[in-house]
């Protein structure tokens, strides 16, 4: 309010000094007698010191501290303007006079300046001093003539309809002037209240430890808070008026509204991010824009790694003991038909069904193995350019020299010539081969892989 006070006071100034200025110069636009003047000389000083004034008022401003003298001194200027509006009147011939309006707009400027308190004492300050004006004209106290000659009831009539035009003017600037506070405090009030909550919102958004950045409706970063900043390790300057896609590479141009993840590169490093976008909406629920919140997820992808790692070494120890167990069967079965082939108690056919015992079981073994290893230690692929079909050949040789001799089991292909990939040669000949078997088990007497 004290700022708005100064301004005022200001702008009261620079408009006194205009109004001054145009009375003055009507005199010439107009082409006013300066002989008609009743105190032509008085008047040139009058003016004069009008402008001095002025100049003093502008000079006193810079040095008047705000708050009750500020206020002060609005009232000693109206005041003296209420006295120099008489002065005025008086040198121009008192009831014949042109500037009674004067009073008029001293009183409105103290009800826009000050209050409506004011706005009143200045009408009665006003009408006091015009009605004392015209009483000392009436009964010649003044030596004031005029062109025009003026009864008594003139004269009572005219400080009646000042005084009267005073009063109106004060209550209804004053009532105006009480709402323009009233308003205007409200409205300070909001606006201190409305700066609050961004504030509150700022250091809400600011406090967040996840990334958040708004866009326009053209797609124009506008916002990057602080976590944002810390993840990208970008300055808010560095990324406003971009495109986000502009700043995660893996986004399309039609941002998504569902979860996504991908890879951004940060000092040279990529790390993992998770963003989600929403609408952004005003408090009239048009949409004003988007808003995304993201946070860095390369450590937490990383323990979730690690946890299924710790989660596959578990299993792996209960695999272990499952294994264990299922490796005393096969064991039981081969111990049992060597320890009878040792002791050479069976005959030829019967020790020919051991030996195959004792294969069947030490196969069964491998496999059990096999997988167990592949499964606790991936192998690493090796790939190079192999010939596809050379390599299938070899498994078919192996699947004929294994195939049972009392199934009639026809191996057929058709590989011509060479066709190279690139691969891992011996793991797709364990594919190949795990492919084959199953399929020469699959047949009970005879067929055809």
């Amino acid at each position: 309010m004290r700022n708005v006070l100064y301004k005022r006071l200001r702008a009261y100034i620079f408009i006194r000094t205009l109004i001054v200025s145009i009375l003055l110069g009507t005199f010439y636009i107009f082409k006013v007698e300066y002989s008609k003047l009743f105190y032509p000389v008085a008047f040139g000083y009058f003016v004069a010191f009008l402008y001095l004034l002025t100049i003093i008022y502008v000079l006193l401003l810079r040095w008047i501290k705000p708050g009750k003298q500020l206020n002060s001194f609005a009232y000693t200027q109206i005041i003296i303007d209420i006295i120099a509006g008489t002065c005025l009147i008086f040198l121009t011939g008192g009831i014949a006079s042109w500037f009674s309006f004067l009073f008029l707009l001293n009183v409105i400027s103290g009800s826009i300046m000050l209050n409506r308190r004011a706005c009143f004492i200045f009408a009665i300050l006003s009408s006091l001093l015009y009605g004392l004006l015209l009483n000392l004209q009436l009964y010649n106290i003044i030596p004031v003539t005029t062109l025009h000659i003026y009864d008594e009831t003139e004269y009572f009539y005219n400080i009646f309809a000042n005084t009267t035009a005073l009063f109106v003017v004060s209550f209804l600037s004053g009532y105006l002037s009480k709402k323009l506070h009233e308003t205007t405090e409200d409205l300070n009030e909001k606006n201190i209240i409305l700066s609050d909550l961004r504030a509150i919102s700022r250091d809400i958004i600011e406090s967040i430890p996840s990334g958040i950045l708004t866009s326009s409706l053209d797609n124009r970063i506008i916002t990057f808070n602080t976590a944002a900043q810390k993840i990208m390790k970008y300055n808010e300057g560095n990324v406003i008026g971009k495109t986000p896609v502009d700043i995660f590479p893996f986004l399309s141009d039609s941002l998504p509204l569902e979860r996504v993840e991908g890879e951004v590169l940060r000092n040279g490093k990529n790390i993992i991010i998770g963003i989600k976008f929403s609408a952004l909406k005003n408090s009239t629920g048009e949409s004003t824009g988007m808003i995304g919140i993201f946070q860095d997820l390369t450590s937490l992808k990383a323990l979730e790694e690690e946890v299924k790692q710790r989660e596959k070494w578990a299993s792996i120890g209960e695999l272990s003991a499952l294994i264990a167990h299922e490796l005393r069967n096969p064991l039981a079965a081969l111990k049992a038909s060597i320890e009878m082939l040792h002791e050479k108690s069976s005959s030829g056919e019967h020790a020919d069904q051991l030996m195959k015992i004792a294969v069947a079981e030490m196969d069964r073994l491998n496999v059990i193995v096999t997988d167990f290893l592949l499964y606790a230690k991936p192998i690493q692929q090796n790939k190079k350019p192999f010939d596809l079909h050379q390599s299938l050949k070899d498994i078919i040789l192996l699947l004929q020299s294994s195939t049972d001799d009392q199934k009639n089991i026809e191996i057929s292909s058709n590989l011509p010539g060479k066709i190279f990939i690139e691969g891992d040669a011996r793991q797709l000949q364990q594919v190949f081969w795990n492919l084959g078997i199953n399929a020469v088990h699959a047949i009970s007497e005879s067929g055809t892989v």
